[in-house]
């Protein structure tokens, strides 16, 4: 078989199958693509192993896929100069000749999301008050990364300190979706989904408050996990935060992988979640024909949804019906208006940690007004509106625990509309609603959010303009490897994955 007809095959087979998750010691000689940057992140790390191909040639095989893609879709900031990684691709292939291997990253290339710390990077967190900030150590998860063997090249664009589900903000502009340099990516997650869609990046982080690994995986066709909160350490199992950093890929078994490496080690953080998650070949996919799913769609009219969003994700459904799923109507019982009002309050009151920028008049005057609004309603809160959300929340947890009892996952669009012109900030109005805050036309994950269980983005179809949509999949807390064994079960059934974008070439 030829190189190239070798691509073609293993692109068109399913990556999820049980199999796959032990990576094989060898690829045959014939099996390497004539682009390495087409092999998903597991089988390159296989090869990389295995002496087949060099670190040093991959970091040019996606240096060259950068310097061509990345100025139309602008996924990837402050990339490093290219003969430094080079040089730390050699280095990484002389430890190889000296039986040193550090991880399955061993000389891959990886970009943190720019709001998390690497080690003499700039982090900027989107904002121009941090625009030349250089960062004196690894944050928690770059450390990991770096453990397992990855070399830095760069950062992923972010919003302005990921506020907001469109990637855009006045240091780097805007990021488009792989599947159209028009369309946004999404966000806040949306140069790491970006740059995965597009293959700038074999895998990547991403982190999620409000769909920010969920939304930019659907609109650019790729997988995003956020894991159960706590799951990651730094995170409350019992007093569940709202945010948490997760992993994303180009497929499940590459989640699965970054996943691990990310999860641990927990030592000293008595808020994470004790029990650690299996090795990646012990993650199978499920048996569809033993799981029952709760659709919850538009919970029954109350959200705005784009034309064509439901039917999108209703198709889906339909696969895993035939493949033996029991897809049922699911509505909670519970005032979804109450919900969001308990979003809304439980999100600002995390944003009275920036009142020292708001109270610089130099640099306030650099922050972007959606950012200024949320500060400024962090300072209307009262002890009696904080306790109310409060309250509010445990009851919405108490009902999802109940929902799951009754279905093995909860099923929900991953976006209200899909991807839209990079060129607007956010959508002022959907199916002819206007959404009187920048953030209501994500109302759809903010029940996941709450809850803190773990949700995964699958790819769910696109519609009849090309746009990509997804779903997310939530199931029971601390079941993270339920949900993602649901997700290598879904691959097997549908060929989202397997379908590519015609990219756009820089000039």
């Amino acid at each position: 078989m030829k190189r190239r007809e070798f691509l073609n095959a293993s692109l068109q087979g399913s990556l999820a199958v049980s199999a796959s998750m032990f990576l094989p010691a060898r690829l045959l000689a014939s099996e390497l693509p004539a682009d390495i940057t087409e092999l998903s992140a597991s089988k390159l790390s296989a090869a990389i192993r295995a002496r087949q191909v060099s670190c040093l040639e991959v970091m040019q095989a996606y240096l060259q896929r950068i310097d061509r893609y990345n100025p139309v879709y602008n996924a990837i900031v402050n990339l490093a100069e290219h003969d430094a990684l080079f040089d730390q691709a050699r280095r990484a292939d002389i430890a190889l000749d000296k039986g040193e291997y550090w991880g399955w990253m061993h000389g891959m290339p990886h970009a943190v999301k720019d709001l998390a710390n690497v080690e003499g990077m700039i982090t900027t967190s989107g904002s121009r008050v941090f625009r030349n900030r250089v960062a004196t150590s690894d944050s928690a998860l770059a450390a990991n990364i770096r453990g397992e063997g990855a070399i830095f090249i760069g950062k992923t664009n972010t919003p302005e300190f990921g506020v907001g589900s469109q990637t855009y903000n006045e240091v780097f502009g805007a990021t488009a979706s792989a599947w159209n340099p028009m369309l946004t990516a999404g966000g806040s997650s949306g140069g790491a989904a970006s740059g995965l869609g597009t293959h700038m990046l074999p895998v990547a982080d991403g982190s999620d408050l409000m769909g920010s690994l969920r939304n930019p995986g659907a609109y650019n066709n790729v997988i995003g996990f956020r894991p159960s909160v706590g799951r990651l350490g730094g995170g409350d199992p019992t007093n569940r935060s709202l945010a948490t950093a997760g992993p994303m890929g180009r497929n499940t078994e590459d989640t699965i992988r970054l996943l691990l490496s990310i999860s641990g080690p927990v030592n000293g953080q008595p808020n994470a979640i004790s029990d650690r998650l299996p090795e990646a070949g012990q993650f199978t996919p499920l048996n569809l024909q033993d799981i029952k799913i709760g659709w919850m769609g538009d919970f029954e009219g109350y959200l705005a949804m784009e034309e064509g969003v439901l039917d999108v994700c209703e198709s889906s459904l339909n696969i895993l019906e035939t493949a033996g799923a029991k897809v049922e109507p699911c509505m909670p019982d519970f005032d979804m208006a109450v919900l969001w009002r308990t979003w809304v309050d439980l999100r600002n009151l995390g944003r009275s940690g920036a009142l020292s920028m708001y109270n610089d008049p130099a640099q306030r005057k650099l922050l972007k007004p959606e950012y200024i609004w949320e500060i400024e309603r962090s300072l209307e809160l009262t002890a009696e509106r904080i306790y109310d959300a409060q309250r509010a929340r445990s009851r919405w947890n108490q009902e999802v625990v109940r929902l799951l009892g009754q279905f093995d996952f909860l099923v929900l669009p991953t976006a209200q509309v899909f991807p839209f012109s990079k060129e607007v900030h956010w959508p002022s109005e959907v199916a002819g609603r206007e959404m009187d805050t920048y953030h209501r036309w994500m109302e759809v994950v903010i029940g996941g959010s709450l809850a803190g269980n773990p949700i995964v983005n699958v790819p769910a179809g696109f519609d009849e303009l090309g746009r990509p949509m997804g779903m997310q999949v939530m199931g029971r807390f601390g079941e993270d490897k339920k949900v993602m064994e649901f997700a290598l079960a879904y691959e097997q059934v549908t060929d989202f994955l397997q379908q590519r974008p015609n990219l756009v070439a820089a000039d």
